[in-house]
């Protein structure tokens, strides 16, 4: 038995939302969220992206720069958290949660909120490196770009939050099949590539566009519960460069 069985028998109406996050460091109660993307997206395709930068009040150490290129300077007079987290928490309504090695992301999100004194992420979550795992066992390296090498997933832009977000979701796509293959249930087309259907976005703001907000629809009315994740990083399997 697998925690993540109940994914080969979601509906067509289920909604997923991948995201990713890039930090200034590796703790949550000590550093802080740069940049966020999220793509949200269900059984046909696409329905719309979210990808912000964030000024979050402090500099960024040049050992991040170094791997992920945001700079200071790329930061100044980006919308600042207070203003970011309530459009996400909106744009994810109550979708599925997908990230990989979701408790680091999980938990600096939950920090951001919690120092604006909002509510924790509630949503179910699906941690792609645990998923891996557990329809590809016994291979050698788990990190989300190792993955995507194995399963020809082309990196564009590595260790950014929008282009790591969709990696991520490729990846979850490549593992669903995968489940479903293990559990004799036929997949569709639809679940084994998605399209991007008319797609809104909220991108980071640049000097000739203003940031677009997203709808405050929910997605899940029928949704309960919550997945706990397990509150630790492994951190063997990932260097810090592939964390942040």
């Amino acid at each position: 038995m697998s925690q993540y069985d109940w994914l080969a028998t979601v509906t067509g109406n289920t909604v997923f939302t991948v995201f990713d996050t890039e930090t200034t460091g590796l703790n949550p109660k000590q550093n802080r969220v740069v940049e966020i993307g999220a793509i949200r997206f269900d059984r046909n395709g696409i329905v719309s992206r979210f990808s912000l930068l964030i000024d979050p009040g402090v500099l960024i150490p040049p050992e991040v720069t170094r791997i992920n290129n945001i700079t200071d300077a790329m930061l100044k007079g980006q919308p600042e958290p207070k203003v970011v987290y309530p459009d996400f928490i909106r744009f994810i309504g109550d979708s599925i949660l997908i990230a990989h090695n979701a408790p680091f992301d999980v938990d600096f999100v939950n920090e951001e909120l919690a120092r604006l004194a909002l509510p924790r992420l509630k949503n179910r979550i699906v941690d792609t490196r645990i998923l891996a795992k557990e329809v590809f066992p016994g291979l050698p390296k788990y990190a989300l770009q190792d993955l995507a090498v194995r399963f020809n997933i082309q990196a564009v832009d590595a260790h950014r939050a929008e282009d790591d977000s969709r990696v991520c979701m490729e990846l979850f796509l490549v593992c669903l099949a995968r489940l479903k293959e293990l559990k004799g249930i036929p997949t569709s087309p639809p679940d084994s590539a998605v399209q991007t259907k008319n797609a809104g976005s909220i991108t980071a703001k640049k000097p000739e566009q203003e940031v677009q907000r997203p709808g405050s629809d929910s997605l899940f009315d029928d949704e309960t519960g919550t997945d706990m994740l397990e509150e630790e990083y492994e951190e063997d399997e990932f260097t810090d460069e592939s964390m942040l």
